[in-house]
């Protein structure tokens, strides 16, 4: 009896999760990819419900996918589609985006980051306060912007960071416009300072720094990256930590979410915006 009532139990959650549908939002932690934190979750959920996925006898799929990469790297807010919230993605990618930054003055990495080898270092002293606040006005609005060798950008259907990481020659990418709603100022204890940046799709805070400091006469690079904001899902209030990524927390998530998203207004995008960016989805037959 007891074998059977825990059969039931699991076959409800399974209903559950299978009936799950909409966008929510996970707190990324730092170290693993983005696709690494997808899959961790969808192993969650599926073990929770007792679902094996090597033994498909009903044709029962369950979509999750994430709206846009997060550095390894960096931290904070991931939005996850479950079901036909995967078809919500996209506007993920094009929507607005929250971070807090702390750049380096004085070193340059080849991954414009603290996880790459420092490729130039260059004196920093002579930079006050006031030279970075002047600077950052000319990275403010409309701009012109070339993203890194390392990134989730494709060429000939492969990540350039795969092809940088084989030793292949890889050309940069020419500039694109994104868009810098907001930049500004928190902190500066030199060599460290750190930004707040509100922006578009395609937009990299990995290359705002690194042109930052080559602004200011120096080099500068990404120590650390947090995404406090993605769409109107924010870090502190809708952001899932691990322990709450259940079939349950989820299911509440989807629905305080759901009232969220219909009161997001509509962000007018460039039409070169998030160009070679794709949300990220992954299919398991039940």
């Amino acid at each position: 009896m007891a074998g059977e009532a825990g059969g039931a139990a699991l076959g409800r959650a399974a209903d559950k999760l299978f009936s799950l549908s909409g966008l929510f939002a996970v707190r990324k932690p730092k170290g693993p990819t983005s696709a690494a934190v997808l899959n961790l979750l969808k192993e969650r959920l599926l073990a929770e419900a007792g679902v094996q996925t090597n033994r498909n006898k009903r044709n029962q799929v369950l979509k999750i996918g994430h709206g846009g990469t997060l550095d390894s790297a960096a931290t904070g807010v991931l939005v996850v589609g479950i079901g036909k919230g995967t078809k919500m993605l996209g506007t993920m990618l094009a929507g607005s985006k929250k971070y807090t930054a702390i750049g380096m003055l004085g070193k340059a990495t080849d991954t414009l980051d603290a996880t790459g080898k420092v490729t130039e270092e260059k004196p920093y002293d002579q930079v006050t306060k006031g030279d970075l606040e002047n600077v950052l006005q000319k990275f403010t609005g409309d701009i012109m912007q070339v993203p890194p060798l390392y990134s989730a950008l494709k060429k000939d259907g492969e990540r350039l960071s795969t092809l940088m990481k084989r030793g292949e020659a890889v050309e940069a990418k020419p500039a694109r416009p994104v868009r810098v709603y907001s930049l500004s100022l928190q902190q500066f204890q030199p060599p460290l300072f750190t930004l707040d940046v509100e922006c578009g799709g395609g937009f990299y805070v990995r290359s705002l720094v690194n042109d930052i400091g080559k602004e200011l006469s120096t080099c500068a690079t990404v120590q650390e990256l947090t995404r406090t904001k993605q769409g109107p899902f924010t870090l502190e209030e809708h952001a899932l930590q691990e322990d709450k990524w259940t079939i349950d927390e989820i299911a509440r998530s989807l629905e305080r979410c759901t009232a969220l998203l219909l009161g997001e207004p509509a962000r007018k995008k460039l039409k070169t915006e998030h160009a070679g960016e794709t949300a990220v989805i992954c299919e398991d037959k039940r």
